[in-house]
């Protein structure tokens, strides 16, 4: 069975601390009951939560959605981007089966990132690590205000925006990335296709702003 693999980096820095970080909490527990409904994600769909703040650690490997309990996550800290991305190339090299001679190896992992502020760590020195592995479509979530786009554009062509890190939008932000994840579980299962680009995902709400 090739697995879809789906990481999350989630900024847990202090400025997530109070409204935010609650709305992402929530986010992430919509976002699996609602998968948990989608035969086809079920099936085929696979999450793994990075979170960083003064360190980035991986708070829940790589679990089938039907087995998957929504971690704790608390607001501290500085924004370590880069270590986050670093941390993801390597759990993608141990968690994702690559195709031999003998076996079809997983899909290529999809990857959501959200931050609310700006990098405090040399973002660039991760992110030469994660171009060394293979991944699928990377997502980038700017959330309010403080949230650097052009850094995002540099590691990602699809950025999104979120005028506010409220709870509405935060959730209305997740809901999009529940939607993008049982579209490319149904596209991998019926096309054997994988989602390439924004025109393949859901069209994103109001909330949410592609960053052009």
């Amino acid at each position: 069975m090739r697995r879809l693999p789906v990481y999350l980096l989630l900024d847990t820095s202090g400025s997530m601390m109070g409204e935010p970080i609650e709305a992402v909490k929530n986010g992430v527990e919509t976002l699996v009951s609602s998968l948990r409904q989608d035969p086809y994600a079920l099936e085929t769909a696979y999450l793994s939560i990075i979170s960083f703040d003064t360190n980035a650690k991986q708070i829940m490997p790589l679990t089938e959605i039907a087995m998957f309990n929504s971690p704790q996550l608390q607001a501290t800290g500085t924004t370590q981007l880069g270590e986050a991305l670093a941390l993801l190339a390597n759990k993608i090299e141990q968690e994702v089966q690559k195709t031999t001679p003998e076996t079809r190896g997983d899909w290529k992992p999809l990857i959501f990132i959200m931050t609310d502020g700006v990098p405090t760590d040399d973002w660039k020195k991760g992110f030469e690590k994660l171009k060394q592995v293979k991944t699928g479509m990377i997502i980038a979530c700017a959330a309010g205000h403080n949230a650097d786009s052009s850094i995002l554009k540099q590691i990602t062509e699809v950025v999104v925006e979120l005028a506010t890190a409220d709870t509405n939008t935060i959730k209305a932000f997740f809901k999009w990335v529940s939607a993008s994840i049982s579209t490319g579980s149904q596209k991998v299962d019926a096309g054997q296709k994988e989602v390439s680009g924004l025109n393949d995902l859901p069209p994103p709400p109001p909330e949410v702003n592609v960053v052009l």
